[in-house]
Parts: structure tokens; sequence; C-alpha cells
């Protein structure tokens, strides 16, 4: 259904026109069987329409972390697939973003961990002194929460390391954009 949805909006044709009917009928349906079926079917309509429908380059917006105002402004990104020492796939997104006056490099790393292959998402602050990694991890926090609309959690491990931990739900933001909605798909397929 999620499918039908984006064809809906971003199909070709008769292709469109088709998928539109199929989620109009669907959602009547769905009306018809209670109010706690629609909205199940209208979120998951609204997920549909909105994979792949913004790009990364130029995105721009203002986010709060810890007290702090950050103006996020995406320069580029991307998502590639590796391939982990145990055999396990992950999925690599990288994010160019400028944050105030300072430009980074960013990478998140997708796997899945545990007995229930819980899907998880882990980046690391860079830099050498404390107060430089402290500010890093700020600026990737406010990266992730501007693009994907989801605070990421943020640990201070004893080894002195700042890791940013990101969820199912981060990921599920970040397929909005085009730029990583097909490999995030075919990732989360590929089980």
């Amino acid at each position: 259904m999620a499918y039908a949805a984006w064809l809906s909006v971003y199909g070709s044709g008769e292709q469109q026109r088709l998928a539109a009917e199929f989620v109009k009928y669907i959602l009547q349906r769905a009306e018809k069987a209670g109010k706690e079926v629609y909205e199940k079917a209208r979120e998951i309509v609204e997920e549909g329409k909105a994979k792949s429908s913004l790009t990364l380059k130029g995105f721009e917006k203002k986010i709060e972390v810890e007290g702090r105002e950050h103006v996020v402004k995406v320069i580029d990104g991307g998502a590639e697939f590796e391939e982990s020492e145990s055999g396990k796939l992950h999925l690599r997104i990288r994010i160019t973003a400028e944050v105030g006056d300072v430009k980074s490099e960013y990478a998140i790393t997708y796997g899945r961990y545990g007995s229930n292959n819980a899907t998880k998402g882990f980046a690391y602050a860079r830099g050498d002194a404390p107060e430089v990694k402290e500010a890093d991890a700020e600026r990737l926090a406010a990266v992730i929460e501007a693009l994907t609309g989801v605070k990421p959690r943020v640990y201070r491990r004893k080894d002195g390391q700042i890791e940013i931990v990101c969820t199912r739900a981060h990921l599920e933001g970040f397929r909005r954009f085009a730029e990583l909605a097909d490999a995030i798909e075919k990732w989360l397929n590929s089980r």
C-alpha cells in the first residue's frame, strides 16, 4: 500500500492514475472498518507519499540541541553498502553538512543487532580534545534531528568516545530523501 501511495504521487500517466484510485479505495474501505484501521491505513499512505519526497542537497533547517540553536545546511549525501567482518551487510549513510560555520562530513553506519535483528545506526564524534568532540557530537545530533525529526541518543563512553545512536525511526526519517531512499529500501529488504 505504501508503494501504491508513492506511485500515486511520483508515478506517471496511467500508473499514477490507477495507484491514486487504489489508495482512495483502500482508505474508503479502511474508514468503514473503523477509526483505528483508517488511522493505520492513512499513516501507511502518508509514509508512502513522503518516501523520497525531499532532496538532501540544499536542505536547510533551524534546530535546537541542548538549548542552543543551530542552522543545518546540507551540502551533499548518499548511502552505500559495506560488509562487516562477520559477513553482515551494513548501510552507511554519509552526509556533508554545514552547522553554524563548521562544514563536516558525517557517517552513520546501520546494522542489525541482537537476537531480534534490531536496526541500529552508530556514529562517533571526532576530535582529539574533549571540548572538540562535544561540539562535533552536538553538530552531528543537530544534523540527524534536522533530517529525521527525531533526536538521537548521545552516549559518553568511559574510553572518551562520544557515540551517537540512531534507531529504525531515524532510518525512516532518512528514507524521505531521494538520495537515500533506494539504498535504505534495498538494505531493509536484504535480511
